[in-house]
């Protein structure tokens, strides 16, 4: 069966510590490089369980300090079958980052201004060039979902027609993120731009003019995330936005400006997520029956969580299982720094 692991960002001892506490123990080499001074594939080994596969849910890279060491872990235990993946937000956002537009010489498909670049810092100082274009081939392979004999699999928000659009630009180029996948999915105003941000980022709405809510890392954002897996308990901003913030206006959202959103059927099979950074001061718990978010911010002291999946389409709170986020060493000045 299979256990399904959440957003990591680098923080490489939190997830060992998780593989640890779920069965699976270091064994056999990975194929990979792992990126790090020093340590050659033969030495990075890879993480099995007995009977159980890992999923993870994306969102490997940028903020923590063991990036090459979370790339190394869970691409091994993709590439031995002892896990599998989809591709977050945070890695598509990578690739954008390095491939360049065709209608602007000179320009990336993720623009490189101050606050991208701080988002990507951590990536960009802990890979070698080598490491990091090994790291953007295999995020190329990383499907957007998976459907799985009765759980499905998707970074932020599964939407059935944004997935379908999704599907055949990967389909058209060989079932992989070539750069004119990436150059499609990013050309802002089409279909395939705003359904690669449904599934990848999920629904936003606008927030009011002239109202501004800071994120989780400061940034100043005139946006708000949606809760797109069950209908609002009312149209406003306060009760539409996800997770709940006591920042959002509880003002009434117009009708022209209120998205679409898919609305997860009760009797759909279960459906794991990550993305929305729930709140890490709150114990983990299920959304719905059915719908599981498993990002709780272990990038922010937050925890590390998994669901251990046997089959049942009723999912049970008793199958969460967590771990505290590791301990940080005090952050360095990075004394190396990647070319675009």
């Amino acid at each position: 069966m299979f256990d399904l692991i959440g957003d990591i960002h680098g923080h490489a001892d939190t997830l060992k510590a998780l593989l640890q506490r779920l069965g699976y123990r270091e064994g056999g080499a990975a194929r990979v490089d792992s990126g790090a001074p020093g340590v050659s594939a033969s030495s990075v080994d890879c993480w099995r369980h007995p009977s159980r596969t890992a999923i993870f849910v994306g969102d490997f890279v940028d903020r923590g300090p063991g990036i090459a060491e979370t790339l190394a872990i869970v691409r091994g235990m993709v590439e031995a079958g002892a896990a599998k993946a989809v591709i977050g937000n945070h890695e598509i956002n990578a690739l954008a980052f390095a491939v360049e537009r065709d209608d602007r010489p000179g320009a990336y498909c993720r623009a490189h201004t101050e606050r991208n670049l701080k988002i990507h810092a951590a990536t960009l100082s802990q890979l070698s060039v080598t490491a990091r274009a090994e790291a953007l081939a295999w995020f190329r392979t990383l499907p957007p979902s998976l459907e799985l004999g009765g759980l499905r699999v998707v970074h932020a928000c599964w939407d059935d027609a944004a997935l379908a659009i999704v599907r055949r630009v990967i389909e058209r180029e060989g079932g992989a993120l070539t750069d004119r996948a990436i150059r499609e999915l990013h050309r802002q105003g089409t279909p395939e731009f705003e359904a690669m941000e449904v599934v990848l980022k999920g629904p936003e709405v606008p927030l009011p003019e002239g109202i501004v809510v800071a994120d989780n890392e400061g940034h100043r954002r005139r946006m708000i995330r949606a809760r797109w897996f069950a209908p609002p308990s009312e149209w406003t901003y306060a009760g539409l936005v996800f997770p709940s913030s006591s920042l959002v206006p509880a003002t009434e959202i117009p009708q022209q400006v209120r998205p679409r959103l898919p609305y997860y059927p009760v009797d759909a099979p279960p459906v794991f997520f990550g993305h929305y950074w729930m709140p890490a001061e709150q114990a983990p718990s299920l959304l719905a029956p059915n719908v599981a978010c498993l990002d709780w911010s272990v990038a922010r002291g937050g925890r590390l969580v998994a669901y251990r999946w046997d089959g049942e389409r009723t999912l049970e709170p008793s199958r969460l299982a967590w771990v505290e986020a590791a301990p940080q060493p005090a952050p360095m000045r990075a004394t190396r720094t990647m070319p675009a």
